[in-house]
């Protein structure tokens, strides 16, 4: 094993921007090309998304459009979103392949598990939602609707709500990955992580109060999840501090060693 220091990849900013043009470019070309199917199959893929609430609307009762336009472009909308949703990993993938060469080894190796648990908690809170949170949600909502008015959302609307909800709860699930950065960044201790889970429980019943309709159920559905994420993160924080502290140890000895 060579005991010279690691040396990064240097260029000049001509050639990063060249580079990062590069990385831009086969991005967009990646959501392209999985914007071609979503868009041919845009109306059953709105249909997909708009079936928790189909499920729920009174008998007689349907989704509208309110635009004229809305019948085409909502569904070719929610297209975009999907392309870029399964496009996503390997545009993350050409921004990580554009910073890497600026990272030290260690540091990729911190690095590499957050970025791959991000894009994977992302993913599941966004199923989460689909699957859990929308059949309860909706069913709420069509309970509640007063005697005389007919439910008849406005498809734009639904879009509207449901990409909000999908992007809340992406990022609600990330909760391990922001309690594993403050540790690995020495912002907050493990130990106050620990102390400060009495006032991490109202926080988050709060948010989800704020993100979820005012009814028990979908708060609950929503706090208890990311709570347990809370404990997880501070499970992964302790192991990944330990991994840093044996790298410490193991370079401190080779330092001893070499003198």
């Amino acid at each position: 094993m060579s005991d010279e220091p690691e040396q990064l990849a240097e260029g000049t900013l001509i050639s990063h921007l060249l580079e990062l043009r590069d990385r831009l470019l086969r991005s967009l070309i990646a959501v392209v090309v999985v914007l071609v199917p979503c868009a041919f199959y845009s109306n059953e893929l709105f249909t997909l998304i708009a079936q928790p609430l189909i499920d729920q609307l009174p008998e007689n009762s349907s989704l509208i459009a309110t635009s004229v336009i809305s019948p085409f472009m909502t569904p070719f909308k929610l297209s975009f979103f999907v392309a870029l949703f399964i496009a996503i990993p390997y545009v993350l993938y050409q921004i990580w392949a554009f910073v890497a060469p600026g990272l030290y080894r260690h540091e990729k190796r911190f690095a590499v598990p957050l970025l791959l648990s991000s894009i994977v908690l992302f993913y599941v809170g966004v199923v989460f939602a689909y699957l859990f949170v929308f059949p309860v949600m909706f069913e709420f909502f069509a309970a509640t609707t007063p005697k005389g008015v007919r439910m008849m959302t406005d498809i734009n609307s639904y879009l509207d709500f449901v990409l909000t909800m999908f992007f809340c709860f992406g990022v609600a699930f990330e909760v391990p990955v922001v309690v594993v950065l403050l540790v690995l960044t020495n912002l907050v201790k493990i130990e106050n992580l620990k102390e400060s889970r009495g006032y991490v429980l109202i926080a988050i019943f709060v948010v989800a109060a704020i993100l979820t309709p005012p009814d028990a159920v979908s708060q609950c559905i929503m706090a208890i999840p990311m709570y347990l994420l809370y404990e997880g993160g501070i499970i992964m924080a302790r192991i990944m501090q330990g991994m840093r502290r044996k790298d410490a140890d193991r370079a401190d000895d080779t330092e001893g060693s070499d003198a």
